[in-house]
C-alpha cells in the first residue's frame, strides 16, 4: 500500500483507514516541512524574548502564570510529557493508535504548532516502522484534547515508555504541549466506526429483507411513492435496499394474494425509517469527522501574522456529540433487528415456522439461546447510548472546568459497533435458516445470494450442534464484507 503524503491540507477518510488498517507508511512533503519551519522561526522568536507566551515561557494549565526560565525549558517539555501520560487500564487497539498518531502528524504539518521539522520527521518515522505504543485506555477527559493517550505516543517519541524510538527527539520549547493537546484520539475512533457503520448498515437493510421473506412479510410497503411522502435521504436508501433485495421473490407472491393480514409488524413495516435514520445520522456524524480532519488542533496555535495565542478549540464537544449520537443510532436499529429474530424464533407470530427454527423442538433448541445471546448485546447497546457529553468533571484546579469526556464517548461507541456487528449476525444466521425452511418456495435473487454465503460458512437447518463457531463466523462474513459482495455478484444494487 503507497505511504500516505502529508501535506499540512486536510486528509481524507481513506487516508486514516489506509494507515489504521491498510498498514500504509506516511511521508512528510516538502511543503509541510517549509510550514514546520516557519511556524518554528515564530516560537523561536517568542522563547528569546522576555513577553511571556502560554506553552514556551510559563506553566500549564492552573499553573500557566509560572515564567519558566530558558534554562529549564526543555526539561519543563520532558516534564509535561512524563506527567501527563498518566493513563491507566488495558492499551487501546492499535488501529486507533494508529490513526491518532496520523492525525496528530497531520496537524504538525500545518505549521500552526510551532514544533521543529524533526519532532514530525521522528513521529512519521515511528508510524512507518508499525511500531505501536502502548495507550491506556482510562486518561483522557476529552478537554485540553486527548491528554494522557497522546503523551504516551510522546513518550515514546523521547525514547521512553514502551515502545520508544531509537532515535529520539529532545523537546524544546512548546513542542511537549503541541504533541499532545488534540481531540486526535477520539476522533480516530469517530472515522473507524464511520467506516464500520456504513457497511453495518447496508447489512441490517440486507437481513430486514431476508427477515421479511421469513415471515411472509409484504415489500408493498417500500414503494418509492410511499417513501417519498416523507423525504428523507437515509430512508430512501434504505427503501431502496429493500426494493431490489426483495425484486422477484417467490416466497413474498406466494402470498400477495388472499392473505388477511392487514399490517406487517413494526419491525418489518417501519425498517426503512429505522435504519433511514441511522443512516441520517451517520451522515452528520460523518461531516463533523471531515470539518475535524481540516481542523488544526493545538493550544495555543502559531498564526503566520507572528501571534501565538491561546483558544478553545481543543474541547472535544463536536466530536462527543456525535458519538453518542451515533450510539443512540445503534441502539436501536440493534433493538429492531432483535425484534425481528424474535418472530422467528416464536411459533406464534412466525408464520407457520417450528419454534426457535428447531429440527425436533423439545429435543433440540434450535436457535433459542443464539438469540439470548443477542438480546444480552441489545441491552448493553442501550446502557451505552447513555451519553457520556452530557457529563463533566471539572479538573486542574478548577482551569479545566468543563470537560467534554468525548474520549468516553468515542470508547463506548467502538464497544456499541462491536455489538452491532454480532447482532445483525445473529440475525442473518436466524433468517437464513428460516428462508432454507420456506423450500420450496424460493427467496429474492439478492436474499438467496446472502443466504448462500451465509451457508459458505454456517451450515444449514438440522439437529442442534456447537452454535458459538457459527455465530463467529458469521460476525467474519458481515466483518468482511462477503455477504455484501455475494449480494452485488448476483447483480442487485445495495447502498
Amino acid at each position: 500500500m503507497p505511504d500516505v503524503v502529508v501535506t499540512g491540507e486536510p486528509l481524507t477518510p481513506a487516508d486514516v483507514l489506509a494507515v489504521a488498517r491498510g498498514g500504509a507508511g506516511v511521508r512528510l512533503a516538502a511543503e509541510a516541512l517549509a510550514n514546520l519551519a516557519a511556524g518554528r522561526e515564530i516560537v523561536e522568536r517568542l522563547a528569546s524574548g522576555d513577553r511571556p507566551a502560554y506553552g514556551i515561557s510559563t506553566g500549564f494549565g492552573a499553573l500557566a502564570t509560572r515564567h519558566i526560565p530558558a534554562e529549564s525549558r526543555a526539561q519543563l517539555q520532558r516534564s509535561l510529557v512524563r506527567s501527563h501520560a498518566a493513563g491507566m487500564g488495558p492499551a487501546v487497539e492499535p488501529e486507533v493508535v494508529r490513526a491518532m498518531m496520523l492525525l496528530r502528524l497531520r496537524t504538525l504539518a500545518t505549521g500552526r504548532t510551532g514544533v521543529r521539522p524533526v519532532v514530525a520527521e521522528t513521529l512519521a518515522r515511528l508510524i512507518a516502522s508499525g511500531v505501536t505504543p502502548a495507550v491506556p485506555e482510562h486518561g483522557s477527559l476529552g478537554c485540553s484534547g486527548d491528554l494522557a493517550p497522546l503523551a504516551a505516543v510522546a513518550l515514546a517519541l523521547m525514547g521512553e515508555g514502551d515502545a520508544g524510538v531509537a532515535d529520539p527527539v529532545v523537546l524544546e520549547e512548546k513542542e511537549g504541549l503541541a504533541l499532545i493537546n488534540g481531540t486526535d484520539g477520539m476522533l480516530a475512533m469517530l472515522l473507524l466506526a464511520c467506516a464500520d457503520l456504513a457497511s453495518l448498515l447496508t447489512h441490517l437493510d440486507v437481513a430486514a429483507a431476508m427477515s421479511v421473506e421469513a415471515l411472509l412479510g409484504t415489500d408493498r410497503v417500500f414503494a418509492a411513492d410511499l417513501q417519498a411522502l416523507r423525504p428523507h435521504p437515509g430512508q430512501a436508501a434504505s427503501a431502496a435496499n429493500l426494493r431490489n433485495l426483495l425484486a422477484g421473490s417467490a416466497i413474498v407472491a406466494s402470498h400477495r394474494e388472499g392473505d388477511t393480514r392487514v399490517q406487517d409488524a413494526y419491525s418489518l413495516r417501519c425498517a426503512p425509517q429505522v435504519h433511514g435514520a441511522a443512516r441520517d445520522t451517520l451522515a452528520h456524524a460523518a461531516a463533523v469527522a471531515e470539518r475535524e480532519l481540516a481542523a488544526t488542533i493545538d493550544n495555543p496555535v502559531v498564526l503566520p501574522d507572528g501571534r501565538v495565542e491561546s483558544n478553545g478549540n481543543f474541547h472535544g464537544a463536536p466530536v462527543g456529540y456525535v458519538c453518542d449520537f451515533l450510539a443512540v443510532a445503534i441502539a436501536d436499529v440493534g433493538s429492531m433487528a432483535e425484534r425481528r429474530t424474535d418472530r422467528m424464533l416464536d411459533k406464534g407470530r412466525s408464520h407457520g415456522l417450528p419454534p426457535f427454527l428447531a429440527d425436533d423442538p423439545g429435543v433440540d433448541s434450535g436457535l433459542m439461546i443464539a438469540h439470548y445471546t443477542q438480546a444480552g448485546m441489545v441491552a448493553e447497546n442501550r446502557r451505552l447510548a447513555v451519553p457520556a457529553s452530557a457529563d463533566n468533571v471539572p479538573t486542574s484546579g478548577m482551569q479545566e472546568d468543563h470537560n467534554s469526556l468525548g474520549w468516553g464517548a468515542a470508547r463506548k461507541l467502538r464497544q456499541a459497533v462491536h455489538n452491532l456487528r454480532r447482532i445483525v449476525a445473529v440475525e442473518l444466521v436466524t433468517a437464513a435458516r428460516a428462508l432454507d425452511l420456506r423450500a420450496p418456495l424460493a427467496p429474492a435473487a439478492g436474499t438467496a445470494a446472502a443466504r448462500d454465503a451465509i451457508r459458505a460458512a454456517v451450515p444449514g437447518p438440522g439437529p442442534d450442534r456447537w452454535l458459538a463457531p457459527e455465530l463467529a463466523a458469521a460476525e467474519d462474513l458481515v466483518e468482511d464484507g462477503a455477504i455484501l459482495r455475494a449480494v452485488a455478484a448476483a447483480g442487485v444494487e445495495v447502498a
